[in-house]
């Protein structure tokens, strides 16, 4: 089935904010582009969506973090007729010493938050251009903005993304494109259940710093209509980021990350 209305590609769709954001873009009438490695729940997911909201869906099974894998997803995009919103979503997450952690996991966190959103940006970007419209959505995190002592890599990539998405914005707002870094904090889903509980333990996170995946998919889409850049979902999460600009919180985040 091809894409007719508004389309969107998600990465990371089978499960978590990326499923949320499918959802929330089905609801809109958008058709869609759904990537993601687990075959079977991205295949049911895609066509739970289609028959629910009546919108063209494709399920692209593919690993990000492989070099060839991700090739192939950038040609795909590359000969798509029109794609209006592009949200790199998928990622990993990370707990434990810098030094302790196996390098392969490091290598894996830096190709899918950085090395897969960059390259399918690119891949998206020259069509985008050409039509004058389009929006990409980074999932980035508040992490980007704190030094947590246990998550070097998380916080150094996720940072990646935030420098990506504000310097392209610079380049491309002009032509009616708009680019955003998605900043959230902790989301009710099931990506915190792959950590170590030895690492990171979710039980001693206090509830109101608990959002949903479907407040936070929202939020960013409204956000990115405004034209923000940088989209912090949730009050709370507000007030830590702006304490996080003025450098204070390095003081306290040391102290905090040790209950963790």
């Amino acid at each position: 089935m091809g894409l007719t209305a508004p389309s969107a590609l998600v990465t990371g769709a089978s499960g978590g904010l990326g499923a949320a954001f499918a959802r929330e873009l089905a609801a809109r009438g958008h058709d869609l582009i759904l990537v993601a490695r687990r075959a079977e729940r991205l295949e049911a997911a895609a066509a739970e969506l289609g028959e629910r909201y009546g919108v063209a869906v494709q399920a692209w099974v593919a690993d990000l973090a492989d070099p060839r894998a991700l090739a192939e997803v950038a040609r795909r995009i590359e000969a798509l007729p029109a794609l209006d919103l592009l949200v790199n979503n998928a990622g990993v997450g990370g707990a434990g010493g810098f030094a302790g952690e196996p390098p392969e996991e490091q290598q894996r966190m830096i190709a899918l938050h950085v090395a897969a959103p960059v390259r399918l940006t690119r891949a998206a970007l020259p069509a985008m251009l050409a039509r004058q419209r389009g929006g990409i959505i980074n999932v980035s995190s508040l992490a980007a903005f704190i030094a947590l002592p246990g998550s070097t890599g998380y916080c150094a990539t996720k940072a990646a993304l935030v420098a990506l998405s504000r310097a392209l914005n610079l380049e491309v707002r002009a032509s009616g494109i708009r680019v955003q870094a998605l900043c959230p904090g902790f989301i009710h889903t099931e990506f915190h259940d792959t950590l170590d509980r030895e690492r990171f333990d979710p039980e001693r996170i206090p509830e109101f710093l608990w959002c949903s995946a479907e407040d936070v998919a929202a939020s960013s889409l409204a956000a990115l209509e405004r034209g923000r850049v940088i989209c912090v979902p949730g009050a709370q999460y507000r007030a830590i980021y702006l304490l996080a600009r003025t450098g204070f919180i390095d003081l306290i985040t040391p102290l905090v990350a040790r209950r963790l």
